[in-house]
């Protein structure tokens, strides 16, 4: 898999005051074969950030730095990520250093095998930290709401590791500005009817001391988004000219491809029922 992921992925990096570990989680981004390039949105930070991603543009052409001067939060830098995406496939990459850009290789097998438009990357599985019993608690408690919401078996709603086709990123109508954004990517992906594969990743959680940002409140917006988006009508949440046709040719396709079928082989049981 390793030489058809090759320069495959844009990483889109939101930025806002991470002076400490910018350089640190940028280098090991730049370091993977799979990065082909990345966006990063300072986030009107008043630190040295926007100084450092100068600096690491200016040493490597993959590095595309953009700044918001007012700070709008996270989803309104992603947002502006996704306007620049130039790769077919994209990941989000928080600038801390919770996310381990050493899991892209298992983020993208399912989608360069052509069975996954969307992957989520689940903290625990492969091994992970946590710094709070709470925290945990109500990361469940949103990815519990979503399942119901939607009738879907996800693990982790909030996961910071999401990648999807470029092509569905840009369909989303994301309107998500700060952490808001995760119930948001989530809710309109199950609405379009795309179903989200998981993939264990590892996972260095950090402490609010650390920088950590969430609070209890985020998790009660998080679900007061979902509610929201669950009752809003299609042309509501992506437009009244929205490409329908577009998401049920690409489910289609999704549906018919398999690991254990060579790609020349579609998946068709009828036709092997006929031979």
């Amino acid at each position: 898999m390793s030489a058809r992921a090759d320069g495959v992925l844009s990483v889109m990096v939101p930025v806002y005051n991470e002076e400490r570990s910018l350089e640190i989680i940028l280098g090991h981004v730049l370091a993977r074969p799979e990065v082909g390039e990345v966006i990063a949105v300072d986030d009107g930070s008043r630190d040295r950030s926007w100084e450092i991603l100068k600096d690491l543009a200016a040493r490597d052409p993959r590095v595309r730095p953009l700044r918001q001067e007012v700070n709008s939060g996270k989803g309104a830098a992603l947002r502006r990520a996704i306007s620049e995406l130039r790769l077919p496939f994209a990941v989000v990459q928080d600038a801390d250093l919770e996310y381990d850009p050493r899991d892209y290789p298992v983020l993208l097998e399912p989608m360069l095998e052509g069975r996954a438009d969307v992957v989520y990357g689940v903290r625990g599985f492969a091994g992970q930290t946590a710094f709070s019993y709470w925290f945990v608690m109500g990361n469940k408690g949103v990815t519990l709401a979503s399942n119901v919401l939607f009738d879907s078996y996800i693990s982790d709603m909030e996961t910071g590791y999401k990648v999807l086709r470029s092509d569905l990123w840009r369909r989303l109508n994301l309107r998500g500005r700060r952490f808001d954004i995760e119930p948001d990517i989530t809710a309109r992906v199950l609405r379009l009817g795309y179903r989200i594969h998981e993939v264990p990743i590892r996972y260095y959680a950090r402490s609010r001391e650390e920088g950590k940002k969430l609070t209890w409140k985020d998790g009660v917006r998080a679900i007061s988004a979902l509610v929201r988006l669950r009752l809003a009508s299609d042309e509501r949440l992506f437009g009244g000219d929205w490409d329908h046709e577009y998401h049920l040719k690409r489910q289609e396709a999704l549906s018919r491809a398999h690991p254990l079928i060579p790609p020349t082989e579609l998946w068709d049981p009828a036709a092997k029922r006929q031979a």
